[in-house]
């Protein structure tokens, strides 16, 4: 992996949630390159297990954590494990999240007059699909910073980043849970910021705009590897006309967890996407 530019994080330990993905694994991997303890948490052990021992084969610190970021009790056990192998936290990436076909409408707009039998509307939305999508972008947000930032309280350089998203700004169609539930990530960050200022916890986001992703290959691409009408559209309103990059997003999360750099920066959602949220369609 080549870094964008080198900070110095040895002795620090880091928790990655949703590290078994595509962004939060390359997340994993920068903050391993620059000295961290990285604690990959993830419900699918199989990716984190895999991720951690490629970090460990090139020389990094980093252990695989089985968690499901909306269970308490489970994260309480991973966080005494954690203490134990790499001790306290430092620096807290909140990465778990993600959207669900329950929580999907089928179409762009609302026309009760064309409404094929297998559409799903938004009068036809899933309440548990809904809160599943919901819980897992914000109360997986919410539950790890309970566990993980009682013990960054007072710790030199205690940095917390969410991942929001462009939805926060600019909700898409057909995913009305994700877009509020970033919205709310974002807000939470803000949130954070304020009640953590005065015990030296900073609080931040990234907001990536639109990467390839395991989530969502399948939206953007048909099987044989074409474009969908959605993908045209994207890159249609994404004003540097392409996907972004990973690595890309590094310079952000580098820039933001180092206290040399960012240590009167705490608050902000910072937009990584091609312009899009800044491209009005004229």
């Amino acid at each position: 992996m080549k870094l964008p530019f080198n900070i110095d994080l040895n002795g620090k330990t880091a928790v990655v949630t949703g590290a078994g993905g595509v962004l939060c694994g390359v997340f994993s991997r920068a903050l391993a390159a620059c000295g961290a303890k990285v604690a990959l948490l993830d419900l699918n052990l199989a990716a984190v297990e895999q991720a951690a021992a490629e970090l460990r084969a090139d020389g990094y610190q980093a252990k695989a954590y089985q968690a499901n970021v909306l269970d308490r009790a489970i994260l309480d056990q991973v966080h005494s494990q954690i203490l134990a192998d790499f001790g306290p936290c430092d620096i807290l990436l909140n990465g778990a999240g993600g959207n669900n076909p329950k929580a999907t409408t089928s179409e762009e707009y609302y026309n009760p007059e064309s409404i094929a039998a297998d559409t799903v509307s938004f009068f036809d939305l899933d309440k548990q699909g809904i809160s599943f999508v919901f819980d897992l972008n914000f109360i997986g947000t919410l539950l790890p910073t309970q566990v993980f930032a009682r013990e960054m309280a007072g710790r030199p350089g205690a940095t917390i980043v969410n991942i929001s998203s462009m939805n926060a700004y600019r909700p898409l169609t057909k995913i009305p849970a994700y877009s509020a539930a970033k919205a709310a990530v974002s807000n939470l960050t803000q949130w954070l910021a304020v009640h953590f200022s005065r015990v030296g916890i900073r609080v931040n986001a990234i907001a990536p705009g639109f990467f390839v992703t395991k989530q969502n290959q399948k939206l953007l691409f048909t099987d044989s590897g074409e474009p969908t009408p959605r993908t045209h559209k994207i890159l249609g309103s994404t004003p540097m006309n392409r996907f972004g990059k990973e690595d890309e997003l590094l310079g952000a999360l580098l820039f933001l967890v180092s206290e040399d750099a960012s240590s009167f920066i705490t608050g902000t959602v910072i937009p990584i996407d091609g312009g899009f949220s800044a491209y009005s369609g004229v």
